[in-house]
């Protein structure tokens, strides 16, 4: 035979037995800056004898209408999002800004809906929603809307009361063009994410890379083909070839296909540094010496793009700083105050040696 069941220490036990207000012992775990470090490391010490392990977070929540917990909704699965350095520094900066107030990240990976599934997001339990890069008109954003959840955007899309930072994307593809057209290349191709609704590999048409459902991407190649019409080369011979995410091994094999054209590009621009680097390795595989035969920038400037070898050009943008604002608004939004004006962060040229005048053969 068993004994009887041994109670469970509540928070009444350890007030009781420090000599305090269950107030006291409460704000111990929940708010440590309205004790003495004195006081409240003795009510730690009485909670660990006596086995108490804190508040029951259920409770809690019940009791104070908070889950706790920031809802960050991405576009594609977790295995294809955190291949992408980028993503993981503006998540790393973004956490470390919500870490003091003791919200946890809620991680919600997306599908062929450009976002999470809105049922996950109808059942999640959080207080705010991220959406990170999602696509136009994603269900899951008609989740937050339908939840009433406060929402913050980083990058795309642009939704009506959402607060948002983003980057100028168009001016970075612009300047990535400018760049080579500077260097006497007129023969290019183009490596871009996804733009269609399912995730595929193939060439895209000038009409169909406008049509994406991505607004980072639509803004990138406009920023890519403006440029090259406005100093007189001709569109139609630009080859544009869509990838399946930003894993290298599709970028390789997309890379591959621009550069067996005929006549083959002799630079290529490339919505991220991802796929600028399969870029580099596909070029090392045929034989093509870079820059002297093929010019390769990117787009992001993740550490990577500067342990590449040839070290690669690209556009950089500040993402720790985008995932601090992301952050302080997240912040901002949970104390209940309006979402401020949406902010556009700069981006810079990074000349490395992946780019050069074309060869003369």
């Amino acid at each position: 035979m068993t004994g009887p069941r041994r109670r469970r220490p509540t928070l009444d036990d350890v007030a009781d037995d420090v000599g305090v207000s269950r107030a006291t012992v409460s704000n111990a775990y929940n708010r440590p800056d309205q004790l003495s470090a004195q006081l409240r490391e003795e009510v730690l010490r009485a909670a660990k004898r006596l086995g108490y392990p804190g508040p029951n977070p259920v409770a809690r929540s019940l009791a104070t209408s908070r889950a706790g917990a920031i809802a960050f909704m991405l576009d594609t699965n977790l295995s294809a999002a955190f291949s992408d350095p980028a993503l993981s520094i503006t998540l790393d900066a973004l956490a470390t800004e919500i870490t003091p107030s003791g919200h946890a990240l809620l991680l919600l990976p997306g599908g062929h809906d450009g976002g999470p599934h809105a049922d996950r997001v109808l059942a999640a339990q959080a207080d705010l929603a991220v959406a990170y890069s999602l696509a136009d008109h994603a269900p899951a954003l008609r989740a937050v809307r339908d939840r009433g959840l406060p929402l913050v955007v980083i990058d795309q899309p642009v939704v009506p009361g959402a607060a948002r930072v983003s980057t100028d994307d168009r001016g970075g593809a612009v300047a990535a063009a400018k760049h080579l057209l500077d260097l006497g290349h007129r023969r290019f191709g183009i490596l871009s994410a996804q733009c269609l609704s399912e995730p595929r590999e193939g060439p895209l048409s000038v009409a169909e890379a406008g049509q994406s459902r991505f607004a980072d991407n639509r803004a990138r190649l406009e920023g890519y083909l403006d440029t090259l019409a406005a100093a007189g080369v001709a569109l139609d011979g630009v080859a544009i070839w869509e990838t399946s995410g930003l894993f290298r091994e599709p970028a390789m094999k997309a890379a591959h296909e621009l550069l067996r054209r005929d006549p083959r590009p002799t630079a290529l621009l490339c919505m991220s540094d991802e796929l600028a680097l399969a870029a580099l390795t596909v070029a090392k595989q045929l034989g093509l010496a870079v820059p002297e035969q093929l010019s390769v920038v990117g787009f992001d400037d993740t550490p990577p793009a500067g342990w590449a070898e040839p070290a690669l050009t690209t556009i950089r943008q500040d993402l720790v700083r985008k995932g601090k604002i992301a952050g302080e608004l997240a912040m901002r939004l949970l104390a209940g105050k309006r979402p401020p004006k949406p902010t556009t962060l700069d981006v810079e040229l990074v000349v490395r040696a992946s780019t050069g005048p074309p060869s003369r053969e």
